[in-house]
């Protein structure tokens, strides 16, 4: 699963000369065979390269605290999210909606790559629940939506129908 993030991480990075992947081991971590100098191993580091080479250094985050919170995010979705187990999910997805109540994005107001690969992490988790689980995280289904129509985010994932407000009538006003 990896593999296919990074490829579409490049795409959305509009990275035009692919690069040669690999894995290793039985976690199948991807590693990324760099030319003349050695490999590079891990998701969020190759993510990280890959948004340098792209010359977008604004989705690693602004200043210090932005960058410790998208770095914050990254190391969670590798260590918390990437192996989680069937009875993790509804903490996670409570964590997440507690966080995300007052923020568009991960990192507060910007779109980071945070915002990406958690994205990428959680779409199987969101694909996989029923309309009345997104209603219980709103504001993870808000978020969820928002990355999801993000321009060239999706590319390798299926769209999540995701209802917008509901509203319910109330004869009180």
């Amino acid at each position: 699963m990896a593999l296919r993030e990074l490829a579409s991480l490049e795409k959305y990075l509009g990275l035009k000369k692919p690069n040669k992947y690999s894995t290793q081991g039985d976690k199948k971590v991807p590693v990324l065979q760099n030319n003349n100098a050695p490999p590079l191993v891990g998701l969020v580091t190759i993510a990280c390269h890959l948004v340098k080479e792209a010359k977008r250094p604004e989705l690693l985050g602004d200043g210090a605290e932005g960058r410790a919170v998208v770095q914050q995010w990254l190391e969670y979705r590798v260590t918390k999210l990437d192996s989680h187990t069937k009875e993790d999910i509804k903490s996670i997805l409570k964590d997440l909606n507690l966080y995300m109540q007052d923020k568009v994005y991960l990192a507060g107001n910007q779109f980071t790559l945070a915002d990406v690969l958690m994205y990428y992490g959680i779409h199987a988790i969101i694909l996989d629940l029923a309309v009345q689980e997104k209603e219980q995280y709103v504001n993870v289904a808000r978020w969820f939506d928002h990355i999801q129509h993000h321009p060239g985010v999706r590319h390798h994932l299926p769209p999540v129908v995701v209802l917008r407000n509901r509203l319910y009538t109330s004869r009180h006003h």
